[in-house]
């Protein structure tokens, strides 16, 4: 098999190009993503201490009226005096408990409204990653990168069990070539190399596709060989989403 160095080094170079847009492009609109949720979680941080400073009033409220109550308790009969002892503890539980309920509730949203945000800010860098790289795939587009995507079809039908290849060699409905573009004069070397890979006379159409971005696709009626940037774009976009 002939090593294409001419496709091996455009795809390094492709891959350098996208590193270095990715560094210089995709920074800014995910710093300012970032900035907007920690504003808001700041905004939530402000409520919850707000909620802080009103529970502490009234933990201060009921200290002064359990201070009254001590000074009263002289003049008031055991019974009494043990009424209004408890009704301060319950009445400082229950404030202590709703100042501390109060504030766990606020931990929890703003640690909640934390993971959302970067679980968000990252769907949007992968997806505007996966978008730059598409365009900047597209512009890249020409005569040699098509001659790589053609040795790679020839090789992976070779690299197919020979049962399958005999199937498509001898399917009376043909296969179908889908590429991202007119390819034109290169059709009768196209269907030729496919035909010597799949080693049969069966009927090739040619059929264009602009989404495949760069590539060609062996297809027919139950069998898809994929082999384009739109379906590498696709398995990154599946990993991202995997290791996420």
């Amino acid at each position: 098999m002939t090593v294409d160095f001419w496709g091996l080094g455009l795809q390094a170079v492709n891959v350098l190009i996208l590193v270095w847009l990715l560094s210089r492009v995709f920074w800014r609109p995910v710093a300012a993503a970032i900035a907007k949720r920690q504003e808001t979680a700041q905004e939530v941080i402000k409520a919850a201490k707000a909620t802080q400073a009103k529970a502490d009033t009234a933990l201060t409220a009921v200290t002064k009226a359990r201070a009254g109550i001590a000074e009263e308790r002289a003049a008031m009969r055991d019974a009494t005096r043990a009424e209004a002892e408890s009704a301060a503890k319950s009445t400082l539980a229950e404030a202590r408990a709703e100042a501390g309920a109060i504030v766990a509730t606020a931990k929890d949203t703003i640690s909640h409204d934390r993971v959302a945000a970067a679980k968000a800010n990252d769907a949007q860098a992968s997806e505007l990653s996966l978008k730059i790289a598409a365009r900047l795939l597209e512009r890249l587009n020409g005569p040699a990168v098509q001659s790589a995507f053609l040795s790679q079809l020839v090789d992976a039908i070779a690299d197919m069990p020979a049962a399958d290849r005999k199937v498509l060699a001898r399917d009376p409905k043909g296969v179908e070539i889908v590429s991202a573009t007119d390819t034109g004069a290169e059709q009768a070397k196209i269907e030729k190399e496919i035909l010597t890979a799949l080693g049969g006379t069966t009927q090739i159409r040619f059929t264009i596709d602009p989404t495949l971005i760069a590539g060609l696709e062996l297809r027919s009626p139950h069998f898809t060989l994929h082999n384009s940037w739109a379906a590498d774009l696709t398995q990154v976009r599946k990993a991202v989403k995997d290791a996420a």
